[in-house]
This record gives structure tokens, sequence and C-alpha cells, in this order.
């Protein structure tokens, strides 16, 4: 067995109405006041309602910072980042998406008083220095993951990302309550869940750093997803569903954080900067026809993802690869999703500037398990045109 190394967050809370456990986590960190970091979408729905009542139950101070948007901005970040200084917060309270997650990540980082790192100090790969606020994340859609990864996506231009990747980004704790899901629009339930569902089969398919605890979690992780994404997508009020959907992101999330994800999430980032997709629904777009890429590299990887998802099926590698491939296929048309280019507005003579940005995505081609060129990322982006 290859040497490998496994990182992930000290303490995880699951269940639904574990969201009451903060009262105790308040105790235990006594903080003098706390920052809420979330989204207006969140605001507007009052789903932060049950946070602030625990807060208050507690005679708790604390802000609220709702500007995050999707894809955050590095000047969104920054702005996030005075206000915290300014009220003066000693605790991070990441509610909500990914990129609200994402982004109390990096406040609990620069917003300590003794920390002396600017934020373009952080980007890459293993550059976040401690110190950092105290930082609990509480997911509300079962898809990135980012609760338990030590990862950042930062929008730095007009379509570009770029990553802060660093053990000092993994939480103190994540709370994962189903209970702020519910109300989910079906594609976002959708998105986030194939997202999700993408971190398990790329983190097993990771070439260089994967590993046989990733393996173990991202089985087990696309186990949960497959059974549970139907149920959701039938009935979008099955609590316990919702729950293992939760717990099955988070499980995706601590694989891939270990074992990096590869080629779906390079061609996926150029569609949601150029055209402002959300990130499962470019994760969708993009995923069997660079699974069909990836099989002559990948073939046993996916013929032993079939057989743990389906113990009855049988057949050669190439034959359960392909089997696999087309399951994948059946969730996406199952999903509601649009899966076209073309009905999605991005024009034709686009293609070739998409390709070109997926082939600067080397953090992550380099995990793919089959080398990607400018022809192959180019044929992708075709086959899923019209």
């Amino acid at each position: 067995m290859s040497n490998f190394q496994f990182q992930t967050v000290s303490s995880i809370i699951s269940g639904l109405g574990s969201i009451l456990e903060l009262k105790t986590l308040l105790n235990a960190f006594n903080p003098k006041r706390v920052l809420l970091v979330t989204d207006q979408g969140m605001i507007q729905q009052q789903l932060h309602l049950p946070i602030l009542e625990i807060l208050e139950s507690h005679q708790q101070n604390y802000s609220i910072y709702s500007n995050v948007q999707a894809d955050p901005a590095e000047r969104i970040v920054l702005d996030a980042v005075q206000f915290a200084k300014k009220e003066k917060v000693d605790l991070v309270l990441g509610f909500g998406g990914g990129s609200s997650l994402d982004v109390a990540k990096i406040i609990a980082v620069l917003s300590h008083p003794e920390q002396k790192q600017q934020i373009q100090d952080l980007y890459g790969v293993g550059n976040v220095k401690h110190p950092r606020l105290p930082l609990i994340l509480i997911p509300t859609t079962a898809g990135t993951g980012s609760e338990v990864t030590p990862i950042s996506i930062v929008t730095t231009g007009e379509t570009t990302k770029a990553g802060i990747v660093s053990p000092v980004l993994y939480a103190d704790v994540a709370i994962l309550d189903a209970s702020f899901t519910e109300n989910l629009p079906t594609h976002i339930t959708a998105a986030t869940g194939i997202d999700a569902m993408v971190h398990a089969i790329e983190a097993y398919t990771s070439k260089i750093k994967k590993n046989p605890y990733a393996d173990m979690l991202a089985k087990q992780a696309l186990r949960l997803l497959n059974k549970n994404l139907p149920l959701v997508l039938q009935n979008k009020s099955d609590m316990e569903a919702r729950q293992n959907m939760l717990v099955g992101s988070m499980l995706a999330g601590q694989a891939f954080a270990n074992a990096p994800v590869g080629a779906v999430h390079a061609l996926a980032y150029p569609l949601g900067g150029h055209f402002h997709l959300s990130h499962g629904h470019t994760n969708a777009l993009v995923l069997t026809e660079v699974m069909k890429f990836n099989a002559p590299a990948a073939k046993q990887h996916y013929a032993e993802l079939m057989q743990w998802l389906d113990p009855h099926s049988t057949g050669c590698i190439d034959g359960l690869c392909d089997l696999f491939i087309d399951h994948m296929q059946n969730h996406l048309d199952r999903s509601g999703l649009t899966l076209k280019l073309n009905q999605l507005n991005v024009p034709k003579n686009k293609l070739e500037q998409l390709a070109d940005d997926a082939l600067l995505q080397t953090r992550l081609l380099q995990n793919n398990p089959r080398a990607l060129k400018k022809a192959d990322a180019l044929h992708i982006y075709s086959s899923i045109y019209e």
C-alpha cells in the first residue's frame, strides 16, 4: 500500500434538530461576539431564525454579515473581513451553501487580530498560517461538502476562480441538520446532490492521492446519495432522506479533501465563471462526457463503483464501466436540470475559450486519471452543446 495522509475536521454533529447543540458549543468556546456569515436568500427565507433564537437565549452578542453571493468575488470576501474586524468578533459561524462556508473560513483567518497575512498570501496550496478564529460551519445544501474541506474558492477576475487550500481552513465543528434543507428549490436539491456524487466519483478515481481511507468515504457517500437523491426529488419533505443526503455530501467532502477532484471540476469552473451557472449544475453538465473520456484509465474503478451500488450487476470490466456511466446519466436525466449548453445561452463560438480556460486548472487536472489536452476539452464541450 502506498503512503498517504488523511485529515478532516475534529468534530461533526449530525442529526435532525442537532442545531440545538450550538448551545453547548457556545458554552465551550465562550465567545464575546459571534459573526453569523450567510447570504440574503437565507435571511429572506428566515432560515437563520433558529440560530438567532439560540444566540439570544444564550444572551450572546452577535453580528450578521449577509452579503455573500454565489461564487463570491474577492471584494466581497475583503468587505466581510473588514466588517468582522470592525465588529471585533471572536467566533465565526458559517451558515448556508458552499459560498457562505468558503467565505466564513477566510474571515476566520484574516480577521484574527494577530493575523499578519493578506488575502493574496493565501492563494494556492498550503500557504495559510495560524492563527485563526474558532470556526463552526452549518451547511444548508447537501452538495459542496465545504463544511469538512480545507478549501475556499474565490472569484478573482471577471471569469476566473482561485483556490485557497490549507489544513488551517478545517472548521472546529461541522453541524449537519437537514431541517435547514427542507425548503430548497428542487433544481438546487438536484444540482447539489449531483455535485456531491461528483465529489465521491472523482475522489475514488483521483490519480495522485487516492487512498483507502478516502475510498471508504467515497463509496459510503455514493451509496447514500444514490439511494436518497431520487427519494428527495420525489418528496421534498422526506427528512430522513434529506439527512442522509447531508451525511453523504459530508462524507464525499471528506473524501475529496484528501483525494482531490479532477477534470469534471476543471471543465465545470469555466462554465460557472463565464455564464454564472451554479457549480453543481456545471458539474452535472460535463460529468458523463468526462467519465467517457476517463474510461480507458478509470474503467476498473468505475466498474467497482457500479458493483458497489448494485451487487447484482455482472459482466466484464468494460461492460460494468459503461453501466456505471449510464447509471449516472439516468440520475442526470431524472434531475430536471437543463443538460445542453445551447439551451443555457452559451454561444458556440465560446467553446474554444472554455477549453483554454479549463486547461488553466492545473491544480485539478493533475488529479485526473487520464491526461487531458485542449482538443479533449473542446470535444467534451462540443458533445454537450446540443
